[in-house]
């Protein structure tokens, strides 16, 4: 049995400065990840557990363009949200998509974005390579079975996936993080929150220790935007993602205006698509500029046996979305 002390803050500062200080503490807030890493896989052991979920840090709320949502909201409230249903349909399909009720009712936002990898190696102490929880010690799936593994960002040093299918839609939004730490607030875009994998693949994101995600803000699309989400996976229910993709397009007398896109199931981070995005611009809302746009959205894959058949899958997953999303009511 694992033993820890158990905190629970009652004020942002106080649980920032309780971990700040102690090089073996963690947060703990909905739990549905930290928990089973630190008290079933026992990848981690800090010593010190802080909890969070009494801090003010709740609830959804509209300021212009913007929508603010607070870390400790739950993804079962993000997707109810009227805003969120009505005009970001990308990120509600993305949020039921990414758990079963029960745990969207427990699991966080910020814990969402924080997600780590399911790679079944990652997880299992009795793995000694890995280079995510031992660097320097070599990437076990590389040679392994690695059907649930990551093909773009990814090298001979990591293939884990990211796993969160609600980041992939917040990527596609330009969302930005909102972390409060010892030196005080500051902001950074979705996009720049994560690490590449590099050199470095248990450096997973940007925060120091200490860091807590205080908040996410979500950009709204624009008037006239059309949005979905398709998750591809092996059964319908309660399952990550072999490949998906998230897209938002503005289309005007049969051409495309804006174009965001994004990929999920095959990035060692949630994966932006631009040079597919720069294709759709411009181009007219058809089949052969969704698969000129798929094609280049899958750039210098990594494959391993395993993995080889996401590329063709997560080149048809882009077509489809595209292809429903615009042929979708505004």
């Amino acid at each position: 049995m694992l033993g820890f002390e158990y905190v629970r803050a009652t004020t942002v500062d106080e649980a920032v400065a309780a971990v700040t200080h102690d090089p073996e503490a963690a947060y703990l807030a909905g739990g549905t990840t930290q928990l089973d890493l630190v008290l079933k896989d026992g990848v981690f052991s800090p010593q010190r557990l802080v909890d969070i979920t009494r801090l003010p840090l709740r609830g959804v709320s509209r300021i212009g363009g913007m929508l603010q949502v607070s870390a400790l909201t739950t993804m079962e409230d993000l997707a109810a949200d009227p805003t969120v249903a009505e005009e970001l349909p990308l990120v509600r399909e993305a949020l039921l998509a990414g758990a079963s009720t029960q745990l969207r009712n427990m699991a966080t936002i910020g814990g969402n974005v924080l997600q780590r990898t399911r790679c079944r190696f990652f997880r299992d102490p009795g793995v000694a390579a890995c280079n995510k929880r031992t660097p320097g010690s070599g990437c076990a799936a590389v040679t392994g079975p690695a059907r649930m593994h990551a093909i773009l960002g990814a090298s001979e040093r990591c293939i884990a996936l990211h796993a969160s299918d609600l980041c992939v839609a917040l990527v596609a939004l330009d969302a930005v993080v909102e972390i409060r730490g010892a030196a005080g607030q500051r902001t950074v875009p979705l996009r720049e929150f994560y690490l590449p994998a590099g050199e470095r693949p248990d450096r997973e994101n940007v925060l120091e220790h200490g860091e807590l995600v205080t908040g996410i803000r979500i950009p709204l699309l624009p008037s006239g935007a059309r949005s979905g989400y398709l998750k591809v996976r092996d059964r319908a229910s309660y399952e990550f993602a072999l490949t998906s993709a998230a897209a938002a397009l503005v289309i005007e007398d049969g051409v495309i205006v804006t174009a965001r896109l994004a990929l999920g199931g095959v990035g060692t981070v949630p994966w932006r698509a631009p040079e597919a995005e720069e294709i759709l611009v411009g181009a007219p809302a058809d089949e052969t500029t969704f698969r000129a746009a798929a094609e280049a959205a899958i750039l210098d894959p990594f494959t391993v046996p395993g993995t080889a058949f996401k590329v063709e899958l997560a080149k048809r997953t882009v077509v489809r979305i595209l292809q429903t999303v615009s042929r979708s009511e505004r």
